[in-house]
C-alpha cells in the first residue's frame, strides 16, 4: 500500500464462503486481497514461558486478536446489519523467525489487512481472518492448526509479504 493511499477506502474482494479460515494449503496459493474491510479492533501479544513444539528452546508469542460486536461496513455481506464479537489468539515461537513474523503481523494488521467479516459455514456473519494462516492452537499438529508444523513459519511469511507487498 503507498503512503497516499487511505485504508479507510479498502474494499473486500473475496470472502471466505462459510469455510472458515484458509488452511496452509489454501493459504500458500491464495493471491493477495487489495484490502479488506478489517473491523476496528485490537492486537496485543504476551510471552509465554513455555515452549511449542518443534521449538524447544524458545519461549511462545501469544498474540491476542480482540474486536468487539460491530455493524458491517460496506463490503461486508450484509452492510448495516450486527456482527458478533471475536476474541482469537494466535501462536509463534518466540524467536527470531517468529518476532519478524510478529512484526508483519503488527503491520498487516494496522492496515487493516488481517481480518474481515465473513459469512460462516451456517450462514452467520463474523469477524474472521481474511487470508493469511494463524495457528490458534499452541499443539495438535498441523491437522488441530497447532504445532508442530515446519513449514508454517515459512508459509506465514511468504502470505503476509503478499499482503504488504513486500
Amino acid at each position: 500500500m503507498g503512503s497516499g493511499q487511505s485504508s479507510e477506502k479498502m474494499h473486500c474482494n473475496r470472502y471466505l464462503n462459510g469455510q472458515g479460515p484458509p488452511t496452509l494449503e489454501q493459504a500458500a496459493h491464495i493471491a493477495p486481497l487489495e484490502g479488506t474491510t478489517q473491523p476496528p479492533g485490537q492486537m496485543t501479544f504476551v510471552v509465554l514461558h513455555r515452549d511449542l513444539p518443534g521449538y524447544p528452546n524458545n519461549d511462545t508469542l501469544q498474540v491476542n486478536f480482540t474486536f468487539p460486536e460491530g455493524v458491517q461496513m460496506e463490503g461486508h455481506p450484509h452492510p448495516g446489519q450486527p456482527y458478533p464479537s471475536l476474541r482469537l489468539c494466535a501462536y509463534l515461537p518466540d524467536s527470531r523467525d517468529g518476532r519478524k513474523i510478529l512484526s508483519l503481523l503488527e503491520k498487516a494488521f494496522h492496515y487493516k489487512l488481517l481480518f474481515t467479516v465473513a459469512t460462516d459455514q451456517h450462514g452467520d456473519d463474523v469477524v474472521c481472518p481474511a487470508s493469511v494462516p494463524l495457528k490458534t492452537q499452541p499443539d495438535g499438529g498441523a491437522v488441530m492448526n497447532g504445532y508442530p508444523d515446519e513449514e508454517y513459519l515459512k508459509t506465514v511469511r511468504r502470505a503476509l509479504r503478499e499482503k504488504l507487498n513486500e
